[in-house]
């Protein structure tokens, strides 16, 4: 490309990966389009601070009239297809709307470069969550697929039709398996933002207790930013390939939540199922986790634990930020935000 300025399309730009990837490819140089629904509220969600700098598209992952337009206006030279219905939970609520956009959405989105300029790469956000009852530990490229809710089964559609565009009409399509990654940016619906907004409010004396589900489900959690590197690094490579994005640890619930309560100085001690604070009222303590059996899943994964060797050695990615840091992060995050509530 030499020094003409590249430009990328990015949908699902408002979610959290959307707004870690626009900083970073507006700190590489390139002009950034990103792919917006019309609500009746305008809501730029995570990009905020970015709307000024970036080219917001209307348009939608079930309509492909309207994605076509999207990749004649942005003249993509790479498109990153980061819209989901992403919320596990809800997936069982809308099944068949989980379904449109994250499997036929794909189909639509790789249409759409198809049609306007087939050498436009395209990167699919695919997900630890097609693994669901895990074949082989830990999970690499090669492992089976076991996908255990609607929205695992729609994302290995959207898997396979990105490898099946690649092989079929020798695009530049990949996928990026990507495990667990959070931030101070994450949805208050997914359990480790729930927790640190939890925590931020218990300290601040707004919520007593914290009710979650399957405390002993297991996750390889890494932090959002490093895994957006790791997109933009699928697309630099001479040939298109999928790889797996983890940081090859996996922690329960339970010590995701342990870890927040400690990050804000307020260590626990585990009673059973429940959490009770220590220190503050030694002899009685307060119980500040409850397990709510509906928080379960119909069908639980149980443990997700990935290998991201491949990516390590053939794209040089690693991950910066541990998971230590990843929940101090989200924690700072979520105090900061309930001390400027109080005010």
């Amino acid at each position: 490309m030499g020094n003409i300025m590249k430009h990328a399309l990015i949908t699902g730009i408002t979610g959290q990966d959307g707004s870690y990837l626009t900083e970073l490819l507006l700190e590489k140089g390139y002009e950034v389009y990103g792919i917006m629904r019309r609500k009746s509220k305008v809501d730029y969600g995570n990009i905020e601070h970015l709307k000024d700098r970036i080219t917001l598209l209307y348009a939608d992952m079930t309509d492909i009239v309207s994605l076509i337009s999207a990749m004649k206006q942005s003249q993509a030279d790479e498109v990153y297809n980061l819209a989901a219905q992403s919320f596990v939970a809800t997936s069982w609520d809308t099944p068949v709307g989980t379904a449109e956009i994250d499997a036929i959405g794909v189909t639509n989105m790789l249409e759409a470069i198809r049609i306007v300029n087939p050498r436009c790469r395209f990167y699919q956000a695919s997900t630890s969550e097609m693994f669901g009852k895990v074949q082989a530990m830990p999970q690499n490229e090669q492992t089976p697929f076991y996908p255990r809710s609607p929205y695992g089964v729609a994302k290995l559609y959207g898997h396979w039709i990105t490898k099946n565009y690649r092989e079929s009409f020798g695009m530049y399509a990949c996928s990026g398996i990507l495990f667990n990654h959070e931030s101070e940016r994450r949805g208050v619906e997914f359990v480790t933002r729930k927790i640190t907004r939890a925590v931020a409010r218990i300290r601040y004396g707004r919520q007593e207790v914290l009710e979650l589900g399957n405390l002993s489900a297991k996750r390889d959690w890494g932090h959002s930013k490093d895994y957006v590197y790791a997109m933009w690094l699928m697309l630099q490579q001479e040939t298109p390939d999928d790889y797996v994005i983890s940081t090859g640890e996996t922690r329960t619930v339970r010590d995701f939540a342990g870890e927040a309560f400690r990050a804000a100085g307020m260590p626990l001690v585990w009673q059973g199922e429940g959490l009770r604070e220590v220190g503050l009222e030694e002899a009685t303590g307060k119980v500040r986790v409850r397990v709510n059996p509906d928080f379960f899943r119909p069908a639980e994964v149980d443990i997700l634990l990935g290998d991201s060797s491949k990516a390590q050695r053939e794209l040089g990615w690693k991950r910066e930020i541990s998971f230590t840091e990843l929940v101090e992060r989200m924690v700072r995050n979520d105090l900061a935000l309930e001390e400027g509530a109080r005010e």
